[in-house]
């Protein structure tokens, strides 16, 4: 448990993450049926820009920083922006970042609810502290992976699962697919939302094929990356989900091409959205403009 958001929060990766998770988010908000979500790797949910991590990682600067404020940013991007600007309700620079349990919370409507899980200490007491008293939420001190054995299926029958691992640890793609695998066996019909750096692509494709199996129905996958792969960086992320909400596809289709011209950071950068249903394929993708 070394690894510590605070040095990477409202980077690249984070962007495409909470872009997608608020593009879902505003979709589920669509229906009047309550909904819930499970976050597995919740982290602090708030972080300062301004603090020490922050500013010696820098990594803010070539994400959130180049499109806050910013005048044309497409519509399905919004929720996401809104979600930000809510953390900094009082103009100026941009300070503070919403993890996804703040974005998460934003979202929410009096019958909806979450789950947070996160097992390092000091952020499980900065996320208690960031959420507030707040009835529709519970954090636990659990493992996420087992969370999805312990919290599905919810007793709203609709909602999301967020699993996003800071991938420390050998075998992490082999864990993601067994709580797919888990998951999908107790909610069948919940959103599973997976994020990934992309740097291992012989454990992302074997999870990709598992996955694939798993939601054989309707699944999606997502990338963006700012430059060309190089050794010992991490140019680009992606996502994968299965039953995925209504619109995210176009929603995203609309938003990465703005994201990879705005957040590029080199040359061979680009972004790729691909939908399975029922064994039709579409894919929209494109070079960084």
């Amino acid at each position: 448990m070394n690894y510590r958001h605070a040095f990477h929060a409202g980077n690249h990766c984070d962007v495409l993450k909470h872009a997608a998770l608020s593009i879902a988010l505003a979709r589920l908000k669509a229906k009047d049926k309550p909904f819930a979500v499970l976050d597995t790797h919740a982290g602090r949910g708030s972080y300062d820009l301004s603090g020490e991590e922050a500013r010696r990682s820098g990594e803010h600067h070539g994400g959130v920083l180049r499109i806050y404020n910013e005048s044309d940013a497409p519509r399905a991007l919004q929720p996401y922006l809104l979600a930000v600007g809510a953390c900094n309700p009082f103009g100026g620079a941009l300070r503070w970042y919403p993890g996804s349990p703040l974005i998460i919370q934003s979202a929410l409507r009096a019958d909806d609810s979450a789950k947070f899980c996160e097992l390092h200490p000091d952020e499980r007491r900065r996320l208690q502290d960031a959420i507030g008293r707040d009835g529709r939420i519970k954090i636990f001190e659990r493992d996420g992976y087992e969370a999805v054995r312990a919290f599905l299926p919810p007793k709203e029958r609709r909602g999301l699962v967020l699993i996003d691992p800071p991938f420390e640890k050998p075998g992490e793609y082999e864990r993601l697919a067994q709580a797919l695998t888990d998951g999908m066996k107790r909610w069948a019909s919940g959103a599973f939302m997976i994020w990934g750096p992309i740097k291992d692509d012989a454990g992302f494709g074997a999870f990709a094929q598992a996955a694939a199996t798993i939601g054989r129905r309707h699944m999606l996958e997502a990338e963006l990356s700012i430059g060309p792969r190089a050794a010992g960086e991490l140019s680009g992320s992606r996502l994968v989900v299965i039953n995925p909400p209504f619109g995210l596809a176009a929603g995203l289709a609309e938003c990465l091409p703005y994201l990879s011209r705005k957040l590029a950071a080199a040359r061979g950068g680009g972004w790729r959205v691909r939908e399975t249903e029922n064994g039709a394929c579409a894919i929209d993708e494109g070079a960084a403009g």
